[in-house]
């Protein structure tokens, strides 16, 4: 977060607008807001939705009335549209995706170009790929690997209320069936799972989550915060109803 708060002091010193990639309720979001707010004009967007509605007030192409309308409590104070959105620069949540955050730095520099051409982009788009490197979580990268790998399903471990973990849960759950779990207790048996429905913020059961294969592949994963002992009781739990196993310093070697 030092990183982020850094970069955005610097941004606003530079005159930059400073756009941050994050969740606008989000502790973290609203401290980073609260921080680069003092350094300069300060705005908040969501996803690459909020990014293109941006972007239509950057190209003029949508009112002052509805510039506010749509952005409110997004924004520092003081805030005008007219003379802050020409010259930007993008910092993030860190428990937001990296890769998501330079794709919207990405679509700035872009609209950027569009309006005032490649000429002069750096009159009006900082590049801030270093700051976004170091906000990149390293689970979130081991994640993107596993997404390379061939399995039957995933679990991931962690706390229910942490943006880290959901993140990874929706990176496994672009290839794997994915079961988000915070501790090895909610496996009750090899036929029943107790989970946590992200999205839809509530506990669900569901039964013979293990699909009936030899052998049986499952990516195992954490969040950033969860401790590895908490990792090893899933993983052991998950053994234990296979009587035919590699010990885990024979998998550990694989590797």
């Amino acid at each position: 977060v030092e990183k982020v708060w850094n970069r955005a002091e610097k941004l606003g010193k530079d005159k930059y607008t400073i756009i941050i990639h994050g969740k606008p309720k989000h502790e973290e979001t609203r401290a980073t807001f609260s921080h680069s707010a003092n350094e300069g004009a300060s705005i908040i967007v969501r996803d690459m939705e909020d990014a293109q509605q941006l972007a239509n007030y950057i190209l003029e192409s949508k009112t002052r009335s509805e510039f506010f309308e749509e952005f409110a409590g997004k924004i520092s104070d003081g805030f005008d549209p007219s003379r802050d959105l020409t010259k930007v620069g993008v910092v993030n949540q860190t428990t937001m995706l990296a890769t998501e955050t330079q794709a919207i730095a990405d679509f700035f520099r872009q609209v950027m170009i569009q309006k005032y051409g490649e000429a002069t982009i750096k009159d009006h788009f900082a590049d801030t790929r270093d700051t976004l490197c170091y906000a990149t979580n390293d689970n979130q990268d081991a994640t993107y690997e596993l997404l390379k790998t061939d399995a039957d399903l995933a679990i991931v471990v962690g706390g229910y209320n942490s943006s880290n973990t959901s993140h990874i849960v929706e990176l496994c759950e672009r290839k794997f069936t994915t079961f988000f779990i915070n501790s090895d207790t909610e496996i009750k048996s090899s036929g029943e799972i107790h989970h946590f429905n992200y999205p839809r913020k509530e506990k669900i059961i569901t039964h013979a989550f293990l699909p009936d294969k030899h052998p049986l592949k499952i990516v195992l994963t954490s969040g950033a915060s969860c401790p590895d002992t908490l990792v090893d009781r899933v993983m052991m739990k998950l053994v234990g109803f296979y009587a035919e196993t590699r010990s885990i310093e024979e998998v550990i070697r694989t590797f």
